[in-house]
């Protein structure tokens, strides 16, 4: 028999090991339209005396990059629990001369749980360009509820919006995810998805200039703004996740997601978005499955955050400059 997943979030109260997600959510129809916002002008001109484009820059060496992900995995192995549980990594410094990603297991599957609400909102937005319209009251009213405390009744409606797994598949196309799938029917928390494709989400939204083809293709620097407005305005109950390794004081921006198997009660934990530390910006993707329970969930996603960080940093710029 296949296991009922208890769909994601409760809207308050997240961090109470006795938690549980209710069982389906049932997606209300809403006759609601999108925001937008004016497109950015087309690219500018070659050279009248450039006879071909120039090639676009390498990246990373393959030694390069296998030992950042072998840093990134010699970090990881003294959390991993063994048994069912199930991680995955992915973490980029902005502030990086190359900004290529540092990675464990990060091609792997894993449910989206709430972490989906933020392709949701992508999509949203992207019809609303398409259509040339702002959001309506009630559409930022859903988009602000389902982001900032996680609300399920909100992400069902903007869910039936977008057209269901439909809409979210043909955003994250058109954003330039390759390994996402939206889930079945009602069901935005089993959506399918990879740290990769997170971290590819995740640099639409927060790397400067334009990181997706122009609109109407990608989304605008004001969607864009929206989205990481909302993220940075998480609940105080939600603050958990990636921030645990941000540096004192400094500002973060992250969407979580968790829901539990009731057959085997074993729980899926994710944390994605963008921190602080140190002055560097990073993005990172932690996704997790079979988890024994929601708080040792949450310990292993928050300690991994911290070591990947510390990889990431030990391998492009150590620490010794600090005071």
């Amino acid at each position: 028999m296949t296991d009922k997943l208890n769909r994601t979030h409760p809207t308050r109260g997240l961090r109470a090991s006795t938690l549980r997600v209710c069982a389906a959510c049932v997606a209300a129809t809403v006759s609601a339209s999108l925001a937008a916002c004016s497109p950015a002008g087309p690219p500018s001109p070659a050279h009248a005396h450039s006879v071909r484009a120039a090639p676009p820059a390498p990246g990373p060496p393959p030694r390069q990059k296998q030992g950042r992900d072998a840093t990134l995995a010699r970090a990881l192995k003294p959390l991993l629990p063994g048994g069912t549980t199930r991680l995955a990594v992915a973490v980029v410094d902005l502030d990086s001369g190359d900004q290529d990603v540092a990675s464990y297991r990060a091609d792997q599957p894993f449910d989206t749980a709430s972490i989906s609400k933020l392709g949701i909102l992508a999509a949203l937005l992207l019809q609303a360009q398409d259509e040339d319209r702002v959001l309506t009251a009630e559409e930022r009213e859903d988009a602000e509820e389902m982001i900032r405390t996680s609300d399920n009744h909100a992400a069902n409606t903007l869910w039936q919006t977008i057209g269901e797994a439909d809409g979210l598949d043909a955003a994250h196309h058109r954003l330039g995810l390759k390994a996402t799938k939206g889930g079945p029917g009602t069901s935005w928390g089993l959506t399918q998805t990879t740290a990769h494709d997170q971290i590819q989400l995740l640099r639409t939204l927060f790397t400067p200039g334009p990181t997706t083809p122009r609109p109407p293709k990608g989304l605008n620097p004001a969607s864009r703004a929206y989205i990481r407005q909302l993220m940075s305005q998480i609940t105080d109950d939600q603050d958990w996740g990636i921030s645990a390794a941000r540096s004192p004081g400094s500002r973060w921006a992250l969407k979580n997601g968790w829901n539990q198997r009731t057959t085997t009660g074993q729980w899926t934990i994710n944390s994605t978005g963008h921190i602080t530390v140190h002055s560097h910006h990073y993005l990172i993707s932690i996704l997790s499955s079979g988890n024994p329970s929601m708080e040792t969930g949450i310990t292993l996603v928050e300690n991994a955050a911290r070591a990947a960080i510390s990889a990431a940093t030990t391998h492009t710029h150590p620490w010794p400059h600090q005071h």
